[in-house]
């Protein structure tokens, strides 16, 4: 068994890859959330991996202040329905600590009476500032009361630019992990998108054609296919591609779902991911690390984003003006190689 990383370097990523779980099971078992269902079983694990990993909480050896100085609303349309709204949530609070902050969290599911009523309820509350989220990535409406407020978009951006916000820089995300697969040598990469409407997909193919014009090599038509973020998009798209040829080196998912879709169908027609053909996705989600061969992918920064959003409003910081598009960093694992 390999040693534990050094305190300082453990994650609660870490932490929930030992557990066996999720890292919102480990956010939840930690906070002390016992209303959830999580067994006793399972709370035991996260326990027994924090003890055996040394990890300590971001915030951990700070004292919590006697009285919290200000109050930032967090107002997202929608949480259950994506794996990376804890991550924005768990960095914007991190932030908000960091600064004797409360964070208070509300999901509208975007119906304009509720974001309504709670920005008359904040205002009224006197809160230091407001965090209007989005899920997707897309331009936002924000409703008029907004204005009230000081106020920052998170994931979402506003036509008039009338707020600062942070969203994923999506084609320089696309056009790294691009590079990352011509830097293995492959030319003939077929890229498999999300759906059309959604502007990270549409962004995502942008970067990577972008990146093979750059190159010199163009796109060919007979290499692309729609998917729809999900594996049977990527399965379906895999098995066409490869049946009606040409042969691509590499696939490009545009997210990991569609990833381990291509896994599947790849492995039905007898071809070895990471060896025979490369595979890079996009999102990070935890089952990257998970498939074999681990996933080479792009990661999503939503902890950083929502770090970015609280900080933009505690520390009134000019500099944190105007678009913020956060880095998509490449997790280079196995899958994108040549050969193996």
């Amino acid at each position: 068994m390999s040693e534990p990383k050094p305190p300082s370097r453990v994650t609660m990523k870490d932490v929930a890859a030992r557990a066996g779980v999720s890292q919102s099971t480990v956010s939840f078992v930690l906070n002390g959330m016992e209303d959830m269902r999580i067994g006793a079983e399972t709370r035991a694990r996260v326990l027994e991996a924090v003890t055996e990993l040394g990890y300590r909480p971001r915030a951990a050896g700070r004292p919590p202040s006697a009285k919290i100085k200000r109050v930032i609303g967090l107002m997202l349309d929608e949480i259950a329905t994506s794996p990376f709204a804890a991550i924005s949530i768990d960095g914007a609070q991190e932030e908000a600590r960091k600064h004797d902050a409360l964070l208070e969290i509300v999901m509208t599911g975007g119906i304009p009476e509720f974001e309504a009523a709670t920005l008359r309820k904040w205002a009224a509350d006197g809160v230091h500032g407001v965090i209007y989220g989005a899920i997707l990535t897309r331009k936002a409406t924000p409703p008029a009361m907004l204005s009230r407020h000081r106020a920052v978009l998170l994931n979402c951006y506003d036509e008039a630019a009338q707020y600062a916000s942070v969203v994923p820089a999506e084609r320089r995300g696309g056009e790294a992990a691009t590079n990352a697969l011509l830097a293995e040598g492959h030319r003939r990469i077929a890229f498999i998108s999300g759906e059309p409407w959604m502007e990270a997909s549409r962004q995502r193919q942008e970067g990577f054609v972008r990146t093979m014009r750059a190159a010199g090599l163009g796109t060919d038509p007979a290499l692309i296919r729609e998917g729809n973020f999900l594996p049977s998009g990527g399965r379906e798209a895999t098995l066409d591609l490869l049946r009606a040829g040409p042969r691509p080196d590499a696939i490009f998912c545009a997210n990991d779902l569609m990833a381990v879709g291509c896994y599947e169908a790849l492995k039905e027609l007898g071809e070895r991911p990471g060896e025979t053909i490369a595979v890079m996705g996009y999102d990070d989600q935890e089952i990257a690390q998970h498939l074999s061969p681990a996933l080479s992918t792009v990661l999503l920064p939503h902890r950083e984003m929502g770090q970015w959003a609280s900080l933009a409003l505690l520390e009134d910081d000019p500099a944190r003006r105007g678009q913020e598009r956060m880095a998509c960093p490449v997790v280079l694992r196995a899958s994108h190689m040549r050969d193996g």
